[in-house]
Order: structure tokens, then C-alpha cells, then sequence
């Protein structure tokens, strides 16, 4: 997290004078840029100038002291679309996938103030003002209750949940002027979902909800350990939790193999469980949901704001997809594929069959009853230019439906933690029980 504090432009009006502000600074920086490069006999084209690494600080920095839907937007484009997006451009967004700037603590007071009352300290025994994570809705702030227990309180940023269309909105008129996203890649419905999202998780009230479903589903299941919400000290802008004890899940990359081994499995493990028995699915990969206890071996949920609920139909689609795709039945997996909400378009047949070859493709860690070692598998980077191929060079990405960005987004996530620990696990035995068909 940074350690510079912000205030976060709360009114409208100050937002788009920020991304105002911020187009004049990247249209100075590309002037400056390329009157350097003239002199030098050089003659740099446009997008070239937009994606200098100043330009690339100016717009990371800008968006993460906006926070919100400005940064979420970035982060969004940068973890679904950055297979299509040029390289530059998704490493400027990539960059917003690390922590926000903090709220001054005079703005946090205000916050508190409106969220608990002008005595909201008397509700505490002790109140941190200093974050533990400050992120694009909020931050994270370290309390004691006055029976003793210690407390995580999540504060939202002023003004966020009522900025959300027109941050999202403005964002990307700032990148179209920009020329950063490609006049070929259809966006638009990935943005009408990332409102929808956001508006979920700006409501912590019903992210309590969705915590409180997650505990009672794995309650009595000792793998898993989630906080308690206490609701008297929680509104739509504020939740206040239980605080949870834990390491954080990349940190484990430097602990020995079976404990990399189990913490993935658990990761895994809890999805299919989402997907095919709870129909509830925690859709962020951001590694930082999630901790993992080494003395009992547990694996700690922390955030649940983007949470999706999927149908019966959903659901069973993709049963039967990874069920034909063990058996590389190609007329299985179309069917499955057309169930799930895929070629909803007219499609051509060689866009099809595109599309089932990239799922077989995903499928590679699943297909064999025996362990698969991510650390030595160059499958994401594979994933990578097979859906970039798809995308660009077919025209396809407008197709798939939100539903399946938003759990594909997860798998793949997943799948990265999965080789930045350097995993070995067999991928097969936890997913076999919700299966239709098995491995021949």
C-alpha cells in the first residue's frame, strides 16, 4: 500500500475535472516526447507517444487516487481484456491492481462520523487510523470492541457508490480519446457489467449477506475459516468484521511444497464447490482475499463484494463442458458451450471450433489423474495468445456472456497462484466428484 495519503474527490464534478486534468497531462506528454524524438530525426507515430512510461505513470497514479469505479475499471480491462489489449496498455492498468492511496485521517473521521455517529469512538476500545490495505472501494482499518476482540472495519471511500457510472463512463471516454483500447475490441458489455459489480460490492450491507451464506454453507467444514460480521456496527458504506489472523497467500511461495500443495487444493477445491454445489461463486482473484493459517492449515476468506449467484442452467452447463472435455468430445462441449451462453451471435463454425479448442487447452490441468505442476507449465502463457488469436484475429471476444468472464476471470487467477507457488496437484481427484464423466 502506498504510503502517501489522498483525499478522494468526492463530487462529480472534481472527478471529471481530475480525468480532465489527467488528459492534459498525457496530451503534454506526448508533445514533449515526440519534440524530442523529431529532433532526433525520428518520426514516432501517436500511439507510440500515448504509451511512454510517463503517460503510463500519469494515468495509473490518477486513476488509483480517484479510487472506485476509475480504478476498478482499470483493473477490470487489465485482468478480462489484457489478452487483447496492447502490451503497453496492459501494463499500465496492471498497475492498478496494486493497493490505492490512503484517506487522509480527517477524511476518515468524516466517514466514521456519517457511517456511526459523532460518537462512533465510544464503540471502540481502540481504533487504528492507520490502514491495513487501502484498495479502490475502501480500506481496511484495525479496531478492538470493548469485550477484547479484535476487529477488521472496512471504510468506503466517500462519494464511490454514487460516482460509479459516470467514473466508468468517463474512463473510457478518457481511453478512447487516448486511442489506448482498439476500435476492434467490443467492450461495451463488459462495462454495463462492471457497473453492475461494482454497485455489489459498494454495498457492504450486501457483501455482510453474502459472508454470512459463504459461513453457513461451509459451516462445519474445518477447511475453511471466514470472519464474523457484527451488524450493529455496520452499514451500507462501512462492515465491520472479526478480525482474522493468517498469512497472506502469495507469502507461501517460500514454505515447502505440501504446504503450497494444500492451500492451492483448498483454492480449487472451493470453487468447484461454488460452481457446482453452492451456485454462489466469490468471482475476484485478488490473492489478497485470502489467508492461510500454517498452524491449522486453514484457508481464511476475507472479501465477498463480488460474489455472483449462477443458475441451475449455468451451472450444469458446465458440468457437462468439463465432463465432454475429459472425454475430448468436441459435439459435447459445443452443446454444453451453447447451454452456458456462448454463440448467443451468429458464429461462424471456425470461431467455434476456436473457442472449443481454447477450452481444451484450459482443460490441460484436469485431464490426467495425476498431479499437474504449474510451476513448470507454460499453460497461462498459452491461454494468453490462444485468446488473443480468438479475439483479434477472429473477432470473438464480444461474444462470451458476463457470467463466464467474471468465472473465467477466477479460474484463471487460480491458475496464476497456482504458478506463482510452484504447485504440484492433481487437479482431476477434486474435481472428479462433480463430474458426469470421468477420465477414460
Amino acid at each position: 500500500m502506498s504510503s502517501d495519503n489522498k483525499k478522494v474527490p468526492q463530487h462529480r464534478f472534481s472527478r471529471m475535472a481530475s480525468l480532465a486534468s489527467l488528459a492534459t497531462r498525457v496530451a503534454g506528454g506526448m508533445i514533449s516526447e515526440g519534440a524530442q524524438q523529431l529532433a532526433k530525426g525520428q518520426r514516432p507515430k501517436a500511439k507510440d507517444l500515448l504509451l511512454t512510461p510517463g503517460n503510463a505513470k500519469r494515468i495509473a497514479d490518477q486513476l488509483s487516487q480517484l479510487r472506485g469505479a476509475a480504478m476498478k475499471v482499470g483493473q477490470l480491462l487489465s485482468m478480462d481484456a489484457g489478452d487483447l489489449l496492447p502490451a503497453e496498455l496492459t501494463a499500465i492498468l496492471s498497475r492498478l491492481r496494486a493497493n490505492a492511496h490512503a484517506m487522509p485521517p480527517r477524511q476518515l473521521a468524516e466517514v466514521l462520523t456519517q457511517e456511526l455517529g459523532a460518537n462512533w469512538q465510544d464503540s471502540f476500545s481502540q481504533f487504528s487510523f492507520t490502514p491495513l490495505a487501502a484498495a479502490s472501494i475502501g480500506q481496511v482499518h484495525q479496531a478492538h470492541a470493548d469485550d477484547g476482540r479484535s476487529l477488521a472495519i472496512k471504510v468506503q471511500y466517500p462519494g464511490i457508490s454514487a460516482s460509479i457510472d459516470s467514473d466508468v463512463d468517463n474512463v473510457v471516454t478518457l481511453l478512447n480519446i487516448s486511442g489506448l483500447i482498439p476500435k476492434s475490441v467490443d467492450y461495451r458489455h463488459l462495462l454495463t457489467e462492471a457497473k453492475r459489480q461494482l454497485r455489489a460490492e459498494a454495498d457492504y450491507l450486501l457483501e455482510a449477506q453474502q459472508l454470512s451464506r459463504f459461513g453457513a454453507l461451509l459451516a462445519g467444514d474445518n477447511d475453511f475459516a471466514l470472519p464474523q460480521v457484527l451488524p450493529e456496527l455496520s452499514s451500507r458504506h462501512l462492515l465491520t468484521m472479526t478480525y482474522m489472523d493468517g498469512s497472506p497467500i502469495e507469502g507461501l511461495a517460500e514454505q515447502p511444497l505440501e504446504v503450497r500443495n494444500h492451500a492451492v487444493s483448498l483454492l480449487f477445491s472451493l470453487l468447484f464447490k461454488e460452481l457446482f454445489e453452492f451456485r454462489l461463486v466469490q468471482t475476484d482473484p485478488n490473492f489478497a482475499n485470502y489467508l492461510y493459517q500454517l498452524d491449522n492449515q486453514k484457508l481464511v476468506l476475507l472479501d465477498f463484494g463480488a460474489t455472483r449467484e449462477y443458475s441451475a442452467s449455468f451451472s450444469e452447463g458446465y458440468r457437462q463442458l468439463f465432463s465432454a472435455a475429459l472425454q475430448y468430445d468436441d459435439a459435447g462441449m459445443e452443446a454444453a458451450l451453447v447451454q452456458i451462453g456462448f454463440f448467443s451471435e451468429e458464429v461462424a463454425s471456425s470461431q467455434r471450433q476456436a473457442v472449443i479448442k481454447l477450452v481444451h487447452l484450459a482443460c490441460e490441468p484436469v485431464r490426467c489423474d495425476q498431479e499437474y505442476d504449474f510451476g513448470n507449465s507454460d499453460l497461462a502463457t498459452q491461454l494468453r495468445e490462444g485468446g488473443t488469436r480468438l479475439s483479434m484475429e477472429q473477432g470473438y471476444w464480444h461474444s462470451p456472456p458476463a457470467d463466464a468472464l467474471f468465472l473465467h476471470r477466477k479460474i484463471g487467477g487460480l491458475y496464476l497462484l497456482a504458478a506463482r507457488l510452484k504447485a504440484k496437484i492433481n487437479l482431476y481427484a477434486l474435481l472428479a466428484p462433480h463430474l458426469i464423466a470421468k477420465v477414460p
